[in-house]
């Protein structure tokens, strides 16, 4: 005769296993999504159906069929070139937040700099990325370190912005709280004042991936030899739009996947509210 099943045999029975959870996730996603999900497949639809009944030619306007079968066929070679496209985006990305947010911290920090470095910053915001090119190619070259320095600047202001903005608007009380109870200047913007600060950094960051993918194609524009911007000038050249089209969603894919990671990094750094952390601590 079988035994009975105790509580805790009970209780691990009825534990999801990880597809559960990811099944659920996936739910969830949806759930929340579902509207933009709809309003893109009915953009979708439209333009098909546009294009067929109007018969537009496909060197003006492809239906989303054939693109999708031009990014289809093409995969090999596009995958190959958004390898590099990834890798400017990545490398961009990653020395702009090097230097953009220590860069933002010494603002916040020292009058001098945020008189001189912050004031510097926003005038040069002023100067299109595209007219350093040709300097930027007489100094390295032409080569992978020109489209890195264009991303680089890119998605560098951004950063610096929205994390000046993010130190700078922790309440003065908090701060009269963290003196008051003895914490050093470290302590204080450890505990306080980067914590705080964390969602607007976060928000700078995910401007800057967007910013990132538009710096490293111009770069690709005006200084490569590999790349889905350099492909997609050559395919513009020949008139071949399908193809231009199939590596404007490649780029788009590429920007939303780097967009959501950010996101997702987000949601597990901050797993606390700024307020209710200030109101516990006044407790």
């Amino acid at each position: 005769m079988a035994l009975p099943l105790t509580a805790l045999e009970k209780t691990n029975d009825q534990k999801p296993g990880p597809s559960t959870h990811l099944g659920a996730r996936v739910k969830k996603y949806i759930a929340n999504q579902w509207m933009a999900l709809a309003s893109f497949i009915g953009v979708i639809l439209i333009w098909e159906i546009y294009v067929r009944l109007a018969k537009v030619p496909a060197y003006v306007l492809p239906a989303p069929s054939v693109i999708l079968q031009a990014m289809i066929e093409e995969s090999p070679e596009l995958l190959k070139h958004s390898w590099y496209t990834l890798y400017e985006v990545i490398l961009g990305f990653l020395i702009g937040g090097a230097i953009g947010i220590p860069l933002a911290i010494l603002i916040v920090y020292s009058k001098f700099a945020e008189k001189t470095i912050y004031a510097f910053l926003v005038a040069s915001q002023a100067i299109p990325k595209v007219a350093l090119a040709p300097l930027l190619i007489a100094w390295f070259s032409y080569g992978m370190t020109p489209k890195i320095v264009i991303t680089t600047l890119m998605c560098f202001f951004p950063i610096v912005v929205n994390t000046v903005v993010g130190l700078n608007s922790t309440p003065s009380e908090m701060l009269y709280l963290a003196r008051s109870l003895g914490a050093s200047g470290f302590e204080t913007f450890w505990k306080f004042r980067f914590p705080h600060g964390l969602p607007s950094i976060f928000a700078g960051l995910k401007v800057a991936t967007s910013l990132a993918v538009v710096g490293a194609v111009v770069g690709e524009y005006v200084a490569g030899v590999n790349g889905l911007g350099y492909v997609q000038m050559i395919r513009a050249a020949f008139v071949r739009t399908t193809s231009v089209f199939a590596i404007l969603m490649y780029l788009s894919i590429l920007g939303i996947v780097l967009f959501n990671l950010i996101s997702y990094i987000e949601k597990r750094v901050i797993r606390w509210d700024p307020k209710q952390q200030f109101e516990r601590a006044q407790e």
